[in-house]
Order: structure tokens, then C-alpha cells, then sequence
């Protein structure tokens, strides 16, 4: 009998709607690249691991690197569609130029855009940019820009995890405990994402985008190309994109 119920349990978790959501903010004079722009889609940040019944979560190199093949693929596909002349990056020495330089400016990039999702998505406002979209990679930039001859870098920054079979069964239990009053359930596997467009004449992040999510597989090719659909698929103008929310559902 228990494991019937814990059968109808799972089950009903496997079909219950899962949402995805995506926030533009933009540079108010900033329009999506168009022409004959360059365009370097930098090598994916990517990461992927298990959450376990603890709630930690233990990095996967398997599942990262499948993960991030996925997505290059997939933004390869995308891409293709945009016009330009675009170069995605799978790996840093693809990139060209220095590669201490490229080094500088990916790190550079992830404590950006990490700072950029705390304090413009968070509730963190600064003062100074309170109500601004001011963020910039700087001299760094524009001194990489001169010399890879490229208009715009691309960053893409995801982190995955899918649970694991003792999160699942602990679930499964707060879930029965739900059923009598008794109402504590812990998270299970979860989506994030980010990424941003650098006008590399001038250093500044011109778009942002983030995401977040509980559905897909970006172990799959089908589900890193739906992660590149959301989070790049409707690049914004500036105007638009401040008030560019998205929320979707779709079935785990």
C-alpha cells in the first residue's frame, strides 16, 4: 500500500506544470545588433550537478560537458538565423588573440554579470544605479575588441541540478506530510542562467537577460536549444526590455 501511494506521488510530481521565467533589462538606447555586425559568442560558463537528499549540490564533469556541447549546438542553430557574421567559441583558443586576455575578461564578465543579477533582479539596489542600466567591462574590453575585431561579445553563463533518487523519495514523503498539515518541501532540481551582450567599442554591457526555471534538460539537445530559445530567442530594444518579463509553463 505505501508503495502505491508513493508510486501516485511520483507520478503526480512527474506531471505537474513547471514554469520558466526570463527578465530583460537593456541600455535605453541599446537596438539588437542588425547588419553587418560581428558578433563572438564566448565560450558557455556552464555547470551542472546532482542535488542531493541533503540539498547540496555535487558538480557532474560528464553532465557539464554534455551540457555545454548542448548549448553550443544549440546556439550555433540560433545564430545561423540572425544574420551577421558570428563566431561561437567552443573552446578559449578558439576565441583568438591572447589567451590571457580571454581569461581576464571571461573572469571579469562572471563577477559582472554576477553583480549585475544581484543588485538589478535581487532587491539589492545600489544607489548610484538605482534606477540606471549601467555596467561595463571597461578598457579590458574595448582593448580585446581592437584586437579580435569584433563588434559584440556574447556571455552565457547556466547552472543546472537535477535530484537525486534520495531528494526524490524525501519529497515524495514531505509531500504525504503536505496531505495531513504537515507542510515542508524541499526544492528539487532548478535552472538558472544568464546573459549579456558587450558592445566592445565602448566596454558596456548594452543587454541582459536571466533565467530561471524547473523544466527541460539541458543534458538534451532539445533542452539546451529551449534554454538558448528563452533566454536569447527575443532579444529586446532598450525601451522594451526594462518591462520584458516572461513567464511560461511547461510540463516536466
Amino acid at each position: 500500500m505505501k508503495s502505491a501511494k508513493l508510486a501516485l506521488v511520483l507520478t503526480g510530481a512527474l506531471v505537474l506544470p513547471a514554469c520558466t521565467s526570463t527578465k530583460q533589462m537593456a541600455d535605453v538606447g541599446f537596438t539588437p545588433p542588425e547588419g553587418n555586425y560581428r558578433l563572438l559568442v564566448m565560450r558557455p560558463d556552464v555547470s551542472v550537478g546532482l542535488l542531493t537528499a541533503g540539498g547540496s549540490v555535487e558538480p557532474r564533469e560528464d553532465w557539464t560537458d554534455q551540457a555545454r556541447a548542448n548549448i553550443i549546438t544549440a546556439l550555433r542553430k540560433q545564430q545561423a538565423g540572425r544574420g551577421g557574421a558570428v563566431k561561437v567559441a567552443s573552446a578559449r583558443e578558439e576565441v583568438g588573440g591572447d589567451p590571457a586576455m580571454v581569461a581576464d575578461l571571461e573572469r571579469l564578465h562572471k563577477a559582472v554579470g554576477a553583480s549585475i543579477a544581484r543588485h538589478k533582479y535581487l532587491g539589492q539596489k545600489l544607489p548610484t544605479k538605482k534606477d540606471r542600466f549601467d555596467w561595463t567591462l571597461g578598457r579590458q574590453a574595448v582593448a580585446f575588441g581592437a584586437a579580435s575585431g569584433f563588434d559584440y561579445a556574447l556571455f552565457l553563463h547556466a547552472e543546472d541540478s537535477f535530484s537525486s533518487t534520495g531528494r526524490v523519495a524525501l519529497q515524495a514523503v514531505s509531500f504525504l506530510g503536505c496531505m495531513v498539515g504537515v507542510c515542508i518541501m524541499p526544492k528539487g532540481g532548478q535552472r538558472s542562467a544568464y546573459a549579456s551582450l558587450v558592445d566592445l567599442k565602448t566596454g558596456q554591457v548594452v543587454w541582459f537577460n536571466t533565467l530561471s526555471s524547473t523544466a527541460g534538460d539541458i543534458r538534451t539537445p532539445e533542452g539546451a536549444e529551449d534554454l538558448v530559445d528563452d533566454l536569447l530567442g527575443r532579444m529586446e530594444p532598450g525601451a522594451m526590455a526594462k518591462s520584458a518579463e516572461t513567464s511560461t509553463q511547461k510540463k516536466a
